[in-house]
């Protein structure tokens, strides 16, 4: 399978199985895509051929399919996210949490239930040395002691059992101050702060409780927390259908001087106002060739950034097996409630259905645990097909669930957008290493 495409003004041919990405001329796109080669010579087509040839004789064009399976099921878990509040003091009119409650009662995990969980997870990884824990929320700081005792306990428990704990955390940052930021150096590898963007684009869809604008707050807080920062961080961003000019969003943040950006499409169901519907996708697509265009300029300067959907690594990138699964839901990463309930991960939040176990006993449904873990490339014949399978590995289980009622169901919305972001990755990393 050999997928070609046009970005910044340049072709590109990625070979699917194997990985290989080539800029192309118009002569090899038409041959490779079938289409009419009458404009050329013969001479042209000739060279081309041959070149085609070579390449497919090399493996790297027109590989075969790669054969490699999943691995025996295993339970061992290396990552827990503990959504140690469900509550928020921000009230964002597209939260998939329903204001940080999941649809539940408004509550704040307890300091037992925390150190349970790290129990579990130390329990439940085995072997594993290198553990991930991702305190979450709503927003995790209105539970914030809880998190503090919940690292020191994990950290006292890594020469014991020869662990060692990397934490991030994610915030709206509404509440941060500069104790926060010096604990989040000690302990935080990453933190990850939502900011949507401009203002009038913030303002309309992240408003407090009380129904107050939140935009200065949150940004003065961000900008103090990047002049401290030491370490990995996130500007974390999501648009809607209000502001499908995102770009401008991407830019503006960088232009305040965030230089790890992330913004991504809101997950709604199309009858909500703020729902990215299937008209709007070739403008969001046109938006993504803006922003691939500004990026490489900007990457050319002092103002250089990574965007986190255009970050590909294709020289080190993980193996086919990996790629074959993308999300580790249920099996080698978890998902804790307030109350102890162990969920696939904080999207499935509140499923009562789809609750795996809890941290106060340790059992778990291996069960369902096998079923999620089964959940693959393989086993959706629509991605099986499609050209940017192992970068995508078949999208997020969650949201299949949520809006098909099956985690083999992907989840289309997400497919062209996700394809447009995989084309100007691979662009642009083809570009920068030229």
């Amino acid at each position: 399978m050999v997928h070609t495409f046009g970005l910044l003004d340049r072709l590109f041919a990625l070979d699917t199985e194997s990985g290989s990405v080539f800029e192309i001329d118009k002569i090899v796109k038409a041959l490779i895509d079938g289409d009419d080669t009458s404009p050329f010579s013969s001479c042209e087509l000739s060279e081309a051929r041959e070149e085609i040839a070579n390449l497919k004789s090399d493996g790297v064009l027109f590989a075969p399919e790669v054969k490699a399976e999943l691995p025996p099921y295993t339970p061992v878990i290396k990552a827990m996210c503990l959504n140690v509040s469900h509550n928020c003091n921000l009230a964002c009119a597209y939260c998939f949490a329903d204001g940080g409650t999941y649809n539940d009662e408004r509550r704040n995990m307890s300091y037992e239930t925390a150190k349970a969980a790290i129990d579990m997870l130390v329990e439940k990884s085995g072997a594993r040395r290198n553990l991930e824990i991702d305190f979450f929320g709503g927003e995790p700081m209105l539970d914030f002691d809880v998190v503090k005792k919940t690292v020191m306990y994990a950290r006292s428990l890594e020469k014991e059992h020869n662990k060692n704990f990397r934490f991030t955390i994610t915030t709206n940052a509404y509440k941060l101050n500069d104790d926060d930021i010096d604990f989040f150096n000690e302990q935080m590898y990453n933190v990850v702060i939502s900011v949507d963007g401009r203002r009038e684009v913030h303002d309309r869809v992240r408003k407090t409780v009380s129904g107050k604008n939140s935009f200065d707050t949150v940004i003065n807080n961000a900008l103090r927390f990047k002049e401290k920062r030491k370490g990995q961080y996130y500007i974390r961003g999501t648009f809607t259908r209000y502001n499908l000019d995102f770009c401008s969003d991407v830019l503006f943040l960088n232009d305040l001087g965030f230089d790890q950006l992330s913004i991504e499409p809101v997950v709604l169901k199309s009858s909500s106002p703020l729902a990215i519907r299937e008209e709007d996708i070739p403008k969001v697509i046109a938006e993504y060739d803006k922003l691939a265009a500004a990026y490489v300029e900007r990457r050319k300067t002092d103002k250089w950034f990574n965007f986190f959907h255009f970050m590909i690594d294709i020289d080190n990138a993980p193996c086919a097996v990996k790629r074959l699964k993308g999300c580790g839901a249920g099996g080698e990463y978890v998902a804790v409630a307030p109350d102890g309930t162990v969920y696939p991960c904080h999207q499935f939040d509140g499923i009562k259905d789809m609750a795996i176990g809890n941290v106060f006993d340790g059992n778990l449904n291996e069960e369902l645990r096998k079923k999620l873990y089964g959940c693959s490339v393989r086993s959706k014949p629509e991605c099986s097909a499609c050209w940017a399978k192992y970068y995508c590995s078949g999208g997020c289980m969650a949201n299949s669930f949520k809006f098909n009622n099956d985690i083999n169901a992907p989840y289309k919305p997400a497919c062209e957008l996700m394809k447009k972001r995989v084309e100007c990755g691979l662009a642009i990393k083809a570009i920068e290493e030229q």
